[in-house]
């Protein structure tokens, strides 16, 4: 099968959805699949790519280290033609998934979504969090579902949310997968020497992009609490963004700086030594679709402390792999909850670890890639009617400009949604 994939992030962009993207098309070329990756141009990508195509893109949008697309078609179409794709599948709603949509439309393939993020939760980047943008910006995300053929969610929650808003077309749940050996292979001393930890001081670690939408604020809070009442224990965190300078000035200013260890940006054989050396987990991000890290943590053993929230509630089981915390819980009841981990008995830690293992085994990449296959195999021969019957450029043409109107008029509908909105929310 011949697989087109539109994503507006992707390597060296280090995130969920580039990681998502990446690993899935790693994994379905494993499987004999073909799989073309139309993606932004970044400073930093290679200039020889294998299966890449890449598009210009504004780079660091509005300060952050997002590079956005300029989605022309043009340069498109003669790949496409060399390539010949069987179906599309669009990893984001905007920029270049309505090309993915044009693409489709124009030579009869099937599109299928996958719902990767709570995209109305990133309004910062563009506004202060107006809550007109947000209702805009959720409305168009649940219209574009319905100018697909399937949706993929990653979790439960996140297909909960679509039905409520009124998605029409079907939603399978595929989480992600991952190489659980690739982290089985984590050294827990490595890193702890490297950086002269013991083995037995206590490890909190993090890993993601530090970036406002992941909660770090509170997160650091309760880690600073944690530490100024735990001696040999330490922060570690692996990532970058917009937010490491206020996560080091608030350690700094609890005289916590020699117990904490921001690495930047970590990947490869490294990443599994940073998990492999925690004891524990902590995870506060109230805007996942999927928390992916929770599972890479649980492949290497390590139980989890995290906030009741989509995405992550489905990942961690309260007293069994971890702690689940109230969505309100306060960073005391945080910083508690990472002290209850340091102080559980060792058979009780080895039950959490074993606990931990056994969750990140159901999600094994080789298992959700063969379910998305499936999901692509259905659609393709649901959609070989369409595809037979439209031969000539005309036909093809027409029905390009009908989802070209389709796109326009789900733009026109969220716009008037959230107009609508915060009229009622005036009165």
């Amino acid at each position: 099968m011949n697989i087109v994939m539109f994503t507006n992030t992707f390597t060296p962009h280090v995130g969920g959805v580039a990681h998502s993207v990446a690993s899935l098309s790693e994994m379905l070329r494993e499987m004999g699949h073909a799989v073309l990756i139309v993606a932004p141009d970044y400073a930093e990508a290679a200039r020889s790519e294998s299966d890449i195509l890449r598009v210009p893109a504004i780079q660091n949008f509005n300060g952050s280290d997002f590079s956005v697309p300029i989605p022309f078609t043009r340069s498109l179409e003669k790949t496409l033609n060399a390539f010949e794709p069987d179906i599309v599948h669009s990893h984001h709603p905007f920029l270049l998934g309505d090309t993915a949509l044009r693409i489709a439309a124009s030579r009869a393939l099937p599109t299928i979504f996958t719902y990767h993020t709570r995209y109305e939760l990133y309004g910062h980047y563009v506004a202060q969090d107006a809550p007109v943008l947000q209702r805009l910006v959720l409305s168009l995300a649940a219209g574009y579902c319905d100018l697909c053929e399937h949706i993929i969610a990653p979790t439960r929650s996140i297909a909960d949310l679509l039905h409520h808003h009124d998605v029409t077309k079907p939603i399978t749940i595929i989480p992600t997968g991952i190489d659980l050996a690739r982290f089985a292979e984590g050294d827990r001393l490595r890193l702890r020497s490297r950086l002269g930890l013991a083995e037995t001081d206590f490890i909190v670690g993090h890993v993601g992009r530090l970036a406002p939408e992941k909660n770090l604020t509170y997160l650091t809070e309760a880690v600073c609490l944690f530490l100024s009442q735990n001696e040999r224990a330490h922060f570690v965190a692996a990532g970058d963004g917009a937010s490491a300078s206020e996560m080091r000035r608030m350690l700094d200013e609890a005289g916590l700086q020699d117990r904490c260890h921001l690495l930047g940006v970590v990947e490869g054989a490294e990443l599994a030594d940073v998990y492999a050396a925690m004891d524990v987990f902590a995870f506060s991000s109230r805007s996942e679709t999927q928390g992916l890290v929770l599972v890479e943590a649980m492949a290497t053993g390590v139980p989890v402390v995290g906030l009741d929230e989509p995405g992550v509630r489905e990942v961690v089981g309260n007293g069994k792999n971890g702690y689940l915390l109230s969505a309100d819980a306060s960073p005391g009841q945080f910083s508690k909850a990472l002290a209850r981990v340091r102080a559980i008995t060792a058979p009780g830690r080895a039950a959490l670890q074993e606990e931990a293992r056994q969750t990140a085994a159901s999600y094994a990449r080789s298992s959700t890639a063969r379910q998305t296959v499936e999901l692509y195999s259905q659609a393709v021969a649901s959609h070989a009617g369409a595809r037979a019957t439209r031969t000539r450029s005309f036909e093809a043409t027409l029905e390009g400009l009908k989802q070209e109107w389709r796109i326009l008029a789900n733009l026109a509908n969220a716009v008037k949604d959230a107009v609508a909105t915060r009229g009622d929310s005036a009165k």
